[in-house]
């Protein structure tokens, strides 16, 4: 009896722990795990690159990716991945694992920028970067971004039309005749 009550009890926690993530948040992950699990499963990878200093990164994951659409759309589509471009991970990319060896654990405020920050050329906070579903770099777009100015990136991404997108004029195009579905 005391055994299929402490099953019984398990399989509760067990379900309870599966819609412990809610709805409006989005799976967050590791780049490394982002690109091993592309190895299972091919899918784009959407990353956030952020400091903890920026305000405006703070606002982008409050406003932005705590909005519905936003999340259910990134966690349907992509492997989600934050990565701190002032921060220690190491990643292990396209033969080659990038640091931050400059980094100073006592220094507040700005610290020096990740090896692969760099080699993204990211140059401002917030960044948002695509990869295809092979782990080659796609795009950075820098910038806080509404969910409605977020969608449709990450549509465009999804959907390889950005492919096509090979002028000014055929971005204004593709911005002209396009129709947002995320609520605010």
């Amino acid at each position: 009896m005391k055994k299929i009550i402490i099953l019984l009890l398990l399989t509760v926690l067990g379900t309870v722990a599966g819609f412990s993530q809610k709805q409006g948040e989005i799976k967050w992950m590791s780049f490394n795990e982002a690109l091993e699990a592309q190895k299972k499963e091919p899918r784009k990878i959407f990353m956030d690159v952020y400091t903890d200093w920026c305000g405006p990164c703070k606002l982008l994951d409050q406003n932005t990716f705590h909005n519905k659409d936003v999340a259910d759309y990134i966690n349907k589509n992509y492997y989600a991945v934050k990565f701190n471009a002032e921060g220690t991970e190491e990643i292990d990319y396209q033969d080659f694992v990038y640091t931050n060896p400059n980094y100073d654990p006592n220094r507040k405020g700005r610290n020096s920028q990740h090896l692969f920050a760099h080699a993204m050329k990211i140059n401002a906070y917030p960044s948002v970067v695509f990869f295809d579903e092979t782990g080659k770099l796609i795009q950075p777009v820098p910038g806080y971004k509404t969910p409605q100015q977020l969608e449709i990136f990450l549509k465009m991404v999804h959907s390889d039309a950005y492919k096509k997108i090979t002028s000014a004029e055929a971005w204004q195009n593709y911005q002209e005749n396009f129709v947002s579905t995320f609520k605010g």
